[in-house]
Order: C-alpha cells, then structure tokens, then sequence
C-alpha cells in the first residue's frame, strides 16, 4: 500500500499447494490453506500446482469447493487472478496461479517443459500499481526435478527476463526444486536479479519438507525494488498444510 514518500510497500507470498492436500495426499487442506494465507495479509500471491480442473470419482473430499480453486482461493480477498495450466491428464490439470489486490492486465503463460520430462510453465503477469507507477512484472515457476531438466528451464527464463523493459520492477517466484543453489547464481548473473532471503541470511530458507525444512527449494527473486526483506512465518499452521513451507516478503517500490 501507499506509503509516506511516495513509496508502495507490497506483500508477496510463495507457495507449492500441492492440489490441496497434505503429503502424501493424505488429507484435503484447501479451505484451510485459504485461511491461512488470507491471514498473511499478502497483496500478492504466487502459487504451484493449483488445480485447474479435475473430474472426481466418487465422493469428492471434506471442503472440496464447488468453484474451481483458483476462483475459491482468491475469493473476494484477490479481485484479480491468473492461471496458468501446465500439466494435462485424463483426470484434469494443474499449473501456477497468481492472485492479486492489483489488476493484472496481462497474462502470458510460457511452457519451458524439456524433452521427455513432466510439464513445466513460467506464468508471467504484468500487475498495474497505482499513482501511473511502471507495472510490475511478476513471474511465477515451477522447475524440473533433475539438474539438467532447471539449468534448461532456466536459460528460458533469462530469455524471458531479456524482453522486459530493464528498469521495469520485477517479482520471479516459486518452487525452483534446486537444493544446490544454482538458480541464485543464474539469476543473478544474466539478470541481476537478488533472492531476498539471500540477501539477508546468506542462503535462501529451508522450505521443504514442511514438517521439518531441510531442502532450500523455494525462492523469491527481485529486481528494482527500492527495499525488500523476509518476512517471518510460524510453523503453524504452514506444516500440516502443504509438503511446502511458505515464503513471504515484503518490497517497496
């Protein structure tokens, strides 16, 4: 929101849903994890393997919504929102998402999937700020699970950060499934973009498995942001949520 100075101060989460269910889908969290991040009071909200469609079998789940997720997610806490499908399959789909206080005014979904390996997108938003402010540029990923599979993945990504105007504020999150940090130093290379927990621990935050973080899978990225900094989560309720802890920061621009 608008702050003394001119400045905005913007709130931006990150987080792997995983359809809604806990690990190993054992139980059905969607409503809670609406909850939940409603109660981060984020501006914005980039998410990982929202479903998109699905046709269930039998009794649906407790708290199965009758609106697509997405649209019960954001609710009329979000007024704006995207989806961006990666994976198709008999059963339905799922992809990224992004929920916004701001409007979006484009959506531009990217598939950088590489040959023979699971479905793979870059959902790509520009987000309008008040006060004729440059929009912000807002990329959500989800990347391979092998090595060669993310480097691939993230030479597209570069691609896609090139064509942008250079002093345009941006915003490159998800779940980078990189526990050896190359992303950072990829990013930080060809676009000079700066992980904010990074920035001020040293590494990014342990973030996967949820009920103990160990792995450093997630990650929140940023360019021409006048300040950024982590914000702190509890354990609870994240971990019982998701196979993903959460990510929050806070920028001004």
């Amino acid at each position: 929101m608008p702050q003394k100075g001119g400045s905005l101060r913007l709130n931006i989460l990150t987080l792997n849903i995983h359809k809604g269910f806990t690990s190993f889908n054992r139980r059905f969290m969607l409503p809670d994890l609406r909850e939940a991040i409603r109660g981060t009071g984020a501006d914005l909200v980039l998410l990982q393997e929202v479903t998109g469609s699905q046709l269930l079998h039998g009794t649906p789940p407790d708290g199965w919504p009758t609106a697509s997720h997405l649209a019960f997610l954001a609710d009329s806490v979000w007024p704006q929102y995207a989806y961006g499908r990666n994976a198709v399959y008999p059963e339905g789909d799922h992809g990224n998402a992004v929920l916004s206080r701001f409007p979006i005014h484009r959506v531009h979904n990217r598939d950088i999937s590489t040959p023979g390996s699971e479905k793979r997108g870059v959902l790509h938003c520009e987000i309008a700020l008040p006060d004729d402010r440059p929009p912000l540029q807002v990329m959500c990923i989800h990347l391979g699970l092998r090595a060669a599979q993310r480097r691939a993945q993230l030479a597209q990504l570069c691609e896609l950060i090139a064509a942008l105007p250079p002093a345009s504020p941006l915003v490159v999150g998800g779940d980078f499934n990189d526990w050896q940090q190359y992303a950072t130093r990829k990013l930080q290379q060809c676009a000079n973009l700066k992980e904010v927990f990074s920035q001020h621990a040293g590494r990014p935050a342990r973030t996967f498995p949820a009920w103990l973080p160990l792995l450093r899978l997630d990650r929140l990225y940023v360019r021409n942001a006048a300040f950024s900094r982590p914000l702190s989560l509890p354990r609870q309720p994240w971990s019982q949520l998701s196979d993903h802890a959460p990510l929050a920061v806070e920028i001004q621009l």
